[in-house]
């Protein structure tokens, strides 16, 4: 993660920046009918902003220079004048109209696109990388984009309004209007220094951000540990050091784009207009100039830079962009994906036996945390994974419901490689009940339906009373469409895995994995599951890591792990008989409870 940072706060070369750019504009492409419609209107736009001073510049110079003007000629142009600025209103209002629709489309399919990438995401991307670091990406970087979007309407308008205002400047004086275009070299480094020094200063402040989210997320889902024990003076402090931090960076642009951006282009437009009447009222010396086309001059000077002070403004906002679209094809281009699995819709679990030969597994691609487990569980049986802390029983249940894939052996479920099943038929065969249970906003049938739109609500609550779940669901008020707020912090930790366990067995799964799905419920909790979880497990193959040994004495095999290895495997009375590491296990837990 600290690399990643690191890489963030980079300055990125001019040529990385149009591939960025180049890759960007794509998602841009199911909308680009709309966007070329829009540039239609920006070039109407252009014209017509070019025509509003020819209009006074004839009316002056043909009409009130000469003293020719009647009424009706002043009712005439004023009119034209009129008429052309309804026009050029109505034009503006369109491409604008659709510019927007189709930007604020596409960043929407921009953060679809994002969030789809995360779901198909491997676990060793999320292990590795911070919330705050994801939710920055999928937020933040994707809310820049719709600035960034408007950099481009920026520039087409200032490219059309550059491009028609020399053109206009030319047929009315093409010795000035060369003059006048020596002022595009010095734009030019302008621009060019701007784009270096702001693309570091803008990743900085991005990575900035993003520990500042970090830090944020860390504190609100640690907030009653950070209570409990004191710890608020502290991470204030380290907060505020954080957004001090992102101040200072976020300081360093301000003071950038507050020299380089409006106020350089203001001077030269000054300097400019200065240029201009000091050219013609030379000429003036020796012979008469048209008040009406030194007005003119001034207006197309004015449309000539004026673009160009809304482009270096935008600058900003460009750079902005580029940096959140780097780091969102950062995610777009990971490559840590769900373990790969066979598209073969005719593999289906039918009688769920597991077995694991010689299987190894290993995280960072060194360490190995399972060596050679080798296991089988027939069908109806149950198999109890036990060891200490680091031991490796997550890691079977991490590699057996695919979250990683395993590096040497192989696993099989009714003879076939477990590769060889859809992932959607493994998930939907494997039933997984964690120790942390997760619930989400909605209703207690919502979380156990989990919208799944075949599974009625006569389901719903036969899987409830199968779990036991019913006796207190029952009690509350709405009974089944009772709220669960977030995370479900308005139910004990029993209650919530009672939920867990009938949105469980509600899709009726052939294999169960019970990933130490007792350890953090109170003993007169665990006693009223455990006939569920033995209804639970009827028929089932099923896998459990468990943490009170007590609650395993049936298994039909319980396998004792240490330092990612089978060191024993038996029944209970066997390895109590047997002797060793179980037996200890064993025994100083019915220590603990007798003096408890």
């Amino acid at each position: 993660m600290e690399q990643q940072e690191l890489k963030d706060r980079r300055s990125i070369p001019f040529k990385e920046q149009m591939t960025i750019l180049k890759r960007i504009l794509s998602y841009a492409s199911p909308f680009k009918k709309q966007f070329m419609v829009a540039i239609g209107f920006s070039l109407a736009l252009a014209v017509t902003n070019a025509i509003l001073p020819r209009i006074i510049q004839v009316f002056i110079d043909d009409h009130l220079a000469t003293g020719t003007a009647t009424l009706r000629i002043v009712l005439l142009f004023a009119f034209i004048h009129f008429g052309v600025t309804l026009v050029r209103m109505v034009v503006w209002y369109c491409e604008l109209y659709l510019f927007n629709m189709a930007s604020e489309k596409t960043v929407q399919h921009i953060r679809n696109a994002l969030y789809t990438k995360l779901h198909s995401l491997g676990m060793r991307f999320f292990d590795k990388t911070a919330t705050g670091w994801i939710i920055t990406r999928a937020t933040n970087d994707t809310e820049a984009m719709k600035d960034f979007w408007h950099v481009f309407l920026t520039l087409i308008q200032g490219v059309l309004g550059v491009a028609i205002s020399l053109g206009a400047m030319f047929l009315l004086d093409v010795r000035v209007t060369l003059w006048i275009l020596l002022f595009a070299p010095i734009l030019l480094v302008i621009v060019r220094f701007y784009q270096v020094y702001s693309s570091k200063n803008y990743n900085e402040m991005k990575s900035k951000l993003s520990m500042l989210n970090s830090k944020l997320a860390e504190t609100i889902n640690g907030m009653a540990v950070i209570q409990q024990f004191r710890q608020e003076k502290r991470l204030q402090k380290e907060f505020k050091e954080t957004n001090q931090s992102y101040y200072d960076s976020r300081f360093s642009v301000v003071k950038i784009n507050a020299l380089l951006l409006s106020p350089v282009i203001n001077f030269l437009y000054t300097l400019a207009v200065v240029l201009i009447l000091a050219l013609f009222g030379y000429d003036a010396l020796s012979s008469p100039v048209e008040v009406g086309v030194i007005f003119a001059f001034t207006s197309y000077a004015n449309d000539f830079f004026r673009p160009l002070t809304r482009l270096m403004d935008s600058l900003s906002l460009f750079q902005d962009g580029v940096v959140s679209s780097s780091r969102i094809l950062t995610v777009m281009d990971n490559e840590e994906y769900v373990p790969a699995q066979e598209d073969n819709p005719d593999s289906v679990i039918t009688e769920g036996k597991v077995e694991f030969k010689d299987v190894s597994f290993s995280y960072d691609g060194e360490n190995e945390v399972l060596k050679n487990i080798s296991f089988k569980v027939n069908p109806g049986e149950t198999v109890a994974l036990v060891g200490h802390t680091g031991s490796g029983k997550s890691s079977i249940i991490n590699v057996l419901m695919r979250f990683y894939d395993f590096d040497k052996g192989e696993v099989l479920i009714d003879g076939k490689s477990i590769k060889s099943f859809p992932i959607r038929e493994l998930r939907q065969r494997t039933g997984l009940v964690l120790q942390d249970s997760f619930l989400f906003y909605g209703t207690i049938k919502d979380n156990i339906r989990l919208m799944n739109p075949s599974i009625t609500d006569r389901e719903i609550v036969e899987a409830a009373r199968f779990v036991q779940a019913d006796s207190f669901i029952e009690q509350l008020d709405g009974q089944y469409d009772a709220k669960v707020v977030e995370r479900g912090a308005s139910f004990s930790s029993g209650q919530k895995q009672l939920i867990s366990f009938a949105s469980t067995i509600v899709r009726d799964p052939k294999i169960l994995i019970l990933d130490e799905a007792t350890a953090n419920i109170d003993t007169e909790t665990e006693s009223l599951i455990q006939e569920g979880l033995q209804r639970m497990r009827k028929g089932r193959t099923t896998v459990a890591i468990a943490h009170r040994l007590s609650t395993i004495r049936d298994a039909d095999q319980i396998l004792v792990l240490d330092k990612g290895r089978i060191v024993e495997r038996g029944t209970h009375d066997e390895l109590i008989e047997r002797g060793g590491l179980y037996k200890d296990m064993y025994e100083l837990q019915n220590l603990g409870l007798q003096q408890a």
